[in-house]
């Protein structure tokens, strides 16, 4: 079991193991509970405040970052005693890295499984691939699913401003595909994705902002061909994180300058041409690359009821039905949840089978 970083050991120069011992305990408490209230205040007075997106994140003058949400990195497994499921990390690139998962195999050394590229959500800016919350429903759903599934640990603003999660998304895309490409005998191949992956069934998908990444790359996979000439057989659009200035839906008709999917667009892509109707946030705006041109041939679009996302992810859903694209589209709206909810609670029963209607889309 991993420690909560507040339980875990506490070293700090002025207050020493020897400090310690040699105060009754209640005293080298309260003495240590004094000197971290005394730090923390100090902390407080001497770093401004640049961008203040609470309960998500700040960013300082300083360039320093506090994330006020997320769950703690996990390591990977051999085994997870839940799942099944094997993980393990790799890196792709000096800035980008993945967690693979990879199911119990019946057939160890012929069996082949498809393939799903998958991109977390966090508007961003907070979350990851190794994170506690996403491993935990990544092995669930490779494990229903059968398939071999790389998590991508892509950079994260406002350290490294999008378009850079776009670029290392794609690069990570094409790292898998390459695998394919019998010409590249110089790629060092990962011997899961060279062994076990079917690259006639390969998926993306993702949550969220994970799921804004999937569209977009959807999108540059219609005109942009793949290493080793592979086709994206179907992408997963889990709750999307689409906006725009035009309000749908219950979206906030006033002040929307105000609403958290705008705030966290301009904090995450402050040169973003056109802003909040920039057709990688705003794929309905005029002027948006034609959803026609979607290189995939299935995708599975999951709405919750009460997510402020799900009307626009309603009308991204009749849009692509009417737009000529040639391919078949799948919509969840789930009673009564909201954003990501499968995700942060996997035990309900709403959450089993929206996993399961994910890993059905898959295997099927």
């Amino acid at each position: 079991m991993l420690a909560h970083p507040f339980l875990s050991p506490i070293k700090h120069p002025h207050f020493t193991h020897q400090t310690a011992t040699s105060l009754p305990p209640h005293a080298a408490v309260n003495n240590l509970l004094r000197h971290l209230q005394n730090q923390t205040a100090m902390a407080t007075t001497t770093k401004e405040v640049l961008v203040d997106i609470s309960p998500v994140i700040k960013q300082y003058t300083d360039g320093s970052v506090e994330r006020l949400f997320g769950s703690p990195h996990v390591p990977p497994s051999p085994e997870d005693p839940t799942t099944g499921v094997s993980s393990k990390d790799t890196t792709i690139s000096p800035t980008i890295s993945a967690r693979l998962h990879l199911p119990k195999l019946t057939h160890p050394t012929t069996q082949t499984l498809p393939i799903l590229v998958y991109y977390h959500g966090g508007g961003f800016c907070l979350e990851s691939a190794f994170s506690f919350l996403d491993h935990r429903y990544i092995n669930l759903l490779s494990s229903s699913a059968g398939a071999l599934v790389i998590s991508v640990e892509y950079r994260l603003a406002p350290e490294n401003p999008l378009p850079a999660a776009y670029d290392d998304s794609w690069e990570a895309l094409k790292w898998v595909c390459s695998h394919a490409d019998l010409n590249q005998t110089h790629l060092e191949k990962d011997q899961w994705i060279a062994n076990h992956g079917d690259f006639s069934r390969v998926f993306i998908g993702g949550d969220s902002a994970g799921a804004n990444i999937a569209h977009n790359l959807a999108i540059r996979a219609g005109s942009e061909p793949l290493p080793g000439n592979v086709k994206i057989f179907g992408a997963i659009l889990s709750h999307p994180y689409f906006w725009g200035s035009n309000p749908i839906g219950n979206e906030p008709k006033e002040d929307i300058e105000q609403s958290l999917p705008y705030r966290m667009w301009v904090f995450v892509y402050p040169t973003a041409a056109g802003g909040i109707d920039n057709p990688l946030i705003n794929p309905l705006v005029d002027g948006a690359p034609s959803l026609s041109g979607l290189g995939c041939s299935k995708m599975l679009i999951c709405l919750a009821e009460k997510d402020p996302l799900t009307g626009r992810g309603l009308v991204y859903a009749e849009k692509v039905k009417k737009s000529g694209w040639k391919g078949e589209v799948e919509v969840v709206e789930v009673e009564g949840e909201d954003h990501c909810f499968h995700i942060f609670d996997t035990e309900t029963e709403k959450s089993k089978n929206l996993i399961k209607r994910m890993a059905n889309f898959i295997s099927q």
